[in-house]
């Protein structure tokens, strides 16, 4: 009787230490990661859905800028080409390749609106204006949802070195560090757009 006594409380004491070591902690600030990171896909799916509509708004106007239009095709396709999955959190090389993919389109969105600044009958079109409007929304979001992602980065990061997390994860789970979303290696040069 005595040995059954021992062996339950030796049971509900194992549980109550692994309940307060952070197992189930630690998977749900890795899903926060994993959902903050498909807001930010998503928002970069619309900004690529966008960019079509837009591009063959301004065709219409600015057919001899043929140059910035290809660029902003062209970096739209290598944009949406870089495909991250959740594994790839963890890798800086396959994160910096979508960082600056990503930075590359926006570097070609910046050129094309400052040459949209030579047509005022295009910045004047209806169509034009909605589509801008919702590509610079879009933007926002984007803006925010690499902001959300980078915080939920460094909970997760920062639980899988704090004890007793840490021990956790490295007895139990062996999570790797989330890269965060840092901005593309071009982004701090200015647009150069020559008439």
């Amino acid at each position: 009787m005595k040995r059954v006594f021992t062996n339950v409380l030796a049971a509900f004491m194992t549980l109550f230490l692994i309940s307060g070591c952070g197992y189930n902690a630690l998977q749900t600030k890795e899903e926060g990661v994993f959902k903050a990171w498909a807001d930010i896909e998503a928002n970069l799916q619309r900004r690529a859905d966008l960019i079509p509509n837009l591009v063959e708004t301004v065709k219409g106007y600015a057919k001899h800028e043929q140059e910035t239009l290809t660029g902003v095709i062209t970096a739209r396709s290598k944009a949406t080409a870089v495909q991250i999955t959740p594994k790839d959190l963890s890798n800086p090389k396959a994160m910096q390749q979508l960082q600056d993919a990503q930075g590359g389109l926006s570097s070609a969105l910046s050129k094309l609106m400052v040459v949209v600044e030579k047509y005022p009958d295009l910045k004047a079109n209806q169509n034009f204006r909605d589509l801008q409007n919702q590509l610079e929304g879009t933007e926002n979001r984007i803006n925010v949802a690499r902001q959300r992602y980078n915080q939920a980065v460094e909970v997760f990061n920062g639980s899988i070195r704090k004890f007793p997390e840490s021990l956790t994860n490295s007895l139990l789970l062996h999570l790797e560090r989330k890269e965060y979303f840092k901005a593309a290696a071009d982004a701090k040069e200015t647009p150069k757009v020559k008439f």
